[in-house]
């Protein structure tokens, strides 16, 4: 067990100052239980906490670093836009050539507006797509998150279609009731949905991939049936690629699966681990925005020189030959390992990946949706958890998030995270097979 006194006395001493101990809730443990690590450093694929443990990261930011921790030219790029000023609350060039790298890899943006969030990104576009539509229903998909916008923090019934039930304190019923929640990976409900509601849904939002319940794969056709249904009914698509967008392919799911959506948001990853979010799409709808036109939306540090400086340094990287190759070959040769190590030892681990991204299920069953991973084993991955801690691999703490590959990883790490997967699935009483 890594020594944790140090990271245990700040986390006492963060509970008398922040709610739980964190300003946001998985860091807090509360899936898997023990004591959070508090991070000091991070260089390439490592993380070292108050007690000078090493890790090899794949929590990565929740995703956003994609070339590793502290890069060489995002640090730069950070040092120089800050001795020219933090913050100016007014239009500055790298937030200009920022959304020309993002326009250059995604299309489908024909106009864009940088936000803080991944939350305000897709908050201000179900707004848009309101406005634009003048339909106020909302549908989205159970296990899909979309941030912590009222109109969004709402739950499924048991597998079927249901009008939205808050899952969060103070989000007024008749708000949730806007939100119209259907099985990820199930289309009948879909269609059900929309002749049920016909003319009332304005747009249909989704996580092309899904990333935030586990890694959940789009099943054949599923995408494109959806976004035919949206648009048959004059409803707006909205890809939410706060995840996917630039991690799965230098444009994104959208660019994989071969969809263009009406609106698209990304998030953290566009400004190298920066607050940054960002929405845009179709000129026409995106032109209703305030100044342009009667849809207001606004924020003094949006677009803000530093983050966008980091994040323009991050994608002018992510376009050099080999990028996204490099990245698909560790992410290939990490999931073939953790096969290997799961057929060796008979455990009933499930592993699902795309490009540079992975979610592991204890279940014996293909996961689908948001009921089979409610079914996978989560008291099993907590203890595997804290074995790979062991092993000094960093995973998500919690069964329902996933990991991250980054260009910083070696094929010398990806050797070592399947060992030590090999000695925390080995450890007696380490992990429980599921069944």
């Amino acid at each position: 067990m890594s020594e944790v006194r140090r990271s245990r006395r700040l986390f006492e001493n963060a509970q008398t100052r922040f709610p739980g101990g964190v300003n946001s809730p998985v860091r807090a443990f509360g899936g898997v239980g023990g004591t959070p690590r508090v991070l000091v450093r991070g260089e390439g694929p490592r993380v070292y906490d108050a007690d000078g443990n090493c890790y090899i990261d794949y929590v990565a930011s929740w995703g956003p670093l994609i070339l590793g921790h502290s890069h060489p030219r995002v640090v730069q790029a950070i040092d120089r836009a800050a001795a020219d000023g933090t913050s100016f609350g007014a239009l500055n060039p790298h937030e200009i050539e920022l959304a020309e790298l993002i326009v250059e890899a995604m299309p489908s943006l024909e106009l864009l507006r940088f936000v803080s969030s991944g939350t305000e990104a897709c908050m201000s576009a179900i707004r848009l797509a309101r406005a634009y539509t003048g339909r106020e229903m909302v549908l989205k998909f159970a296990g899909c998150y979309h941030g912590h916008a009222d109109a969004m923090l709402v739950q499924t019934g048991s597998g079927g279609l249901t009008f939205g039930v808050p899952s969060s304190a103070g989000v007024p019923a008749a708000l949730a009731a806007l939100t119209i929640v259907a099985p990820y990976n199930d289309t009948e409900p879909v269609e059900r949905a929309f002749r049920q509601h016909d003319g009332k849904i304005a747009c249909v939002i989704v996580e092309p991939i899904a990333a935030n319940m586990g890694l959940v794969l789009p099943e054949h056709d599923f995408l494109h049936q959806v976004v035919d249904f949206a648009h048959r009914n004059g409803a707006l698509i909205v890809f939410d690629e706060v995840i996917t967008g630039f991690r799965v392919a230098h444009g994104g799911a959208q660019k994989v699966f071969g969809i263009t959506p009406d609106l698209t948001c990304l998030g953290k990853i566009i400004g190298a681990g920066m607050p940054v979010g960002a929405f845009g799409g179709r000129a026409d709808i995106m032109r209703r925005l305030a100044p342009s036109g009667d849809v207001y939306q606004a924020g003094t540090l949006s677009g803000n020189p530093v983050a966008m400086a980091a994040g323009a340094a991050q994608l002018r990287e992510l376009r050099a030959p080999g990028v996204y190759e490099r990245l698909e070959a560790l992410g290939a040769a990490l999931d073939e390992g953790l096969r290997r190590v799961i057929r060796e030892l008979g455990t009933q681990l499930r592993v699902y990946r795309v490009g540079s991204i992975f979610g592991l299920f204890f279940t014996a069953q293909h996961v689908r949706d948001l009921v089979t991973v409610m079914q996978s084993d989560a008291k099993a991955y907590a203890k595997f958890f804290h074995a790979m801690l062991d092993q000094g691999v960093a995973l998500a703490p919690s069964a329902y998030e996933v990991g991250f590959i980054s260009t910083a990883h070696s094929a010398a790490d990806i050797e070592d995270t399947v060992a030590a997967v090999h000695a925390a699935l080995s450890t007696r009483g380490a992990v429980t097979t599921a069944t």
